[in-house]
């Protein structure tokens, strides 16, 4: 593909309003051979008294052209909006390419990708696609997803369009793992499945861990579980829709954690991964930053306690229902139960030793959420009292069974949270 059909226009429903405008352009180039994206906002916009940034830092309003080489050449608020591992894969089966570009992501996954943005090749955005698939469907659903998983082992290529179309490549907050967006009378929910390579039953735990972080008094992602032809599915409400008295969505901007921080998914930038800088980006975005830095305290804490070693940056975010923006709500809380008991490191830095999860580390740097030692100790002393009481029951009471509830025993309270982070490292 040539790079002059590599461009894309940006669209974005307002905020509060079901009107869609064209906010921008966006193309990629590649001069030699680096991929370099470039965004320009539509004059007309820019003029608009309800213009809003896509994002206050990387693309501010302003008119000017803005470029950028990270993440292959695509502006982290856009990529944000391109689709996960799952629908990448569907969208390469079905186009049968394994070269496709970002902009090409872009244009070939549908409306239910996360936050306020879509993108297309016409100046004026085309009309709405107010179509879902429907928790009713989630059987079909869920037979549309394990017959992609069965022809993609078995090197089949092309996806029918029957299929393609139950099982919408769309767009969600990270992740490799089968899922669906479906609707029903609340609103839209990301659908779950199972994968085949679990090793416990990923909806039920995964639904306790959320109601383990509430009792905690996190703030999470609404969520439920049905089960569809004898297996769970985890149903996690969109926070990025709200459903309005005519049946239509608001829709809502949204970045991930990466994109706050100015960050890429490569090893390379692993130094950028840190809740301390994560707090720093919540002072200087959020519209209630105090509450904000606390919630992301406790987060990092119950983190550690259950020993959520995949708490990468795209597992966070943040998100804008006005022209305010703030954090979301907690949503993919899972436990490792991994077998070292002395060490074990969460995805992000979180203190004074790097990314070790342990309660001296956590409350080292407790001044970047503005906490004092006192404060942020008792939140340590109330979360630890609550997991270390509650993990079991809890998973118990979401449907657990006792053999997942062993397998993942170790997860929780792990001996290294106590003790001294200094000697541990000393004797590595």
């Amino acid at each position: 593909m040539t790079s002059s059909d590599q461009r894309a226009y940006v669209y974005l429903q307002l905020p509060q309003s079901l009107e869609v405008v064209t906010a921008g352009f966006y193309k990629l180039d590649f001069p030699q051979g680096v991929p370099t994206g470039s965004f320009v906002y539509n004059p007309a916009y820019l003029q608009r008294a309800d213009a809003v940034p896509l994002e206050p830092y990387e693309l501010p309003l302003a008119p000017r052209r803005m470029r950028t080489v990270k993440l292959k050449g695509i502006f982290g608020a856009l990529r944000d909006a391109s689709p996960d591992a799952w629908g990448r894969r569907i969208i390469e089966k079905h186009t049968g390419r394994t070269d496709l570009t970002e902009v090409d992501y872009l244009l070939h996954s549908p409306e239910d990708r996360a936050g306020a943005l879509s993108f297309g090749r016409d100046k004026v955005p085309p009309a709405p696609v107010r179509r879902f698939n429907q928790v009713i469907q989630l059987p079909a659903l869920l037979a549309a997803a394990e017959q992609f998983l069965e022809d993609e082992a078995a090197g089949k290529t092309g996806v029918p369009e029957q299929m393609l179309e139950l099982l919408q490549p769309g767009s969600s907050m990270g992740g490799a793992r089968p899922k669906n967006v479906v609707e029903d009378g609340e609103g839209l929910w990301l659908a779950k499945f199972p994968d085949r390579g679990d090793k416990w039953n990923n909806a039920r735990v995964e639904g306790a861990m959320l109601a383990l972080a509430q009792e905690c008094g996190l703030r999470v992602a609404r969520h439920r579980i049905e089960t569809v032809a004898g297996k769970d599915v985890l149903l996690v409400q969109r926070f990025d829709r709200t459903l309005t008295a005519d049946g239509y969505y608001l829709r809502h901007r949204m970045v991930s954690g990466l994109t706050a921080l100015g960050a890429e998914d490569s090893h390379g930038d692993r130094g950028k991964w840190s809740y301390l800088l994560l707090a720093d980006e919540l002072r200087r975005r959020s519209a209630r930053s105090a509450q904000d830095l606390e919630e992301l305290f406790r987060r990092m804490v119950f983190n550690a306690l259950i020993s959520n070693t995949d708490d990468h940056p795209r597992n966070h975010a943040l998100i804008a229902t006005t022209d305010k923006w703030e954090l979301s709500p907690a949503y993919d809380l899972t436990p490792n139960p991994l077998t070292s008991a002395e060490k074990r490191d969460l995805a992000m830095t979180c203190g004074t030793f790097n990314r070790y999860a342990n309660r001296a580390n956590l409350v080292s740097q407790h001044g970047q959420f503005k906490l004092s030692l006192e404060h942020a100790t008792a939140i340590v002393d109330q979360l630890q009292q609550v997991v270390a009481s509650r993990w079991h029951a809890t998973l118990r009471q979401q449907g657990a069974t006792l053999a997942d509830c062993d397998k993942l025993a170790g997860a929780f309270n792990y001996p290294g949270f106590e003790l001294d982070p200094a000697v541990v490292l000393a004797g590595q």
